[in-house]
């Protein structure tokens, strides 16, 4: 159980650091992953300096996801496409699958980004 504290008359629960998880959402660990990756995507393509039409052509994506995706909605956008977002950017990804400590019964899903 999280511990609760007060802060100027306002109950606060600290995060578990997954809002996702913290509201509620069934697969929390996915929306995570998809919303870092989702982040980092626009953070190039602004970096790039990239309109959102050039981004879509570079990207392979129609012009209004790469609108919803630099507003943080990723929903209807699989993991694998957003990581392939990222390779048409010129980043590598890196998948590792290791056995999950024995403290836990399942494994996690779990961003990186270098």
């Amino acid at each position: 159980m999280k511990k609760q504290r007060a802060v100027r008359g306002i109950t606060v629960e600290p995060s578990s650091g997954n809002v996702y998880a913290d509201l509620g959402c069934a697969d929390s660990e996915s929306m995570l992953v998809k919303a870092q990756l989702s982040a980092k995507i626009a953070e190039i393509v602004q970096r790039r300096g990239l309109s959102q039409a050039r981004a879509a052509k570079v990207l392979g994506l129609p012009q209004p996801t790469i609108s919803a995706l630099s507003k943080g909605r990723f929903r209807g956008i699989s993991e694998h496409r957003l990581l392939g977002c990222l390779t048409r950017l010129g980043r590598d990804v890196h998948i590792v699958i290791k056995p999950a400590p024995r403290s836990r019964p399942n494994g996690r899903l779990t961003l990186s980004v270098a």
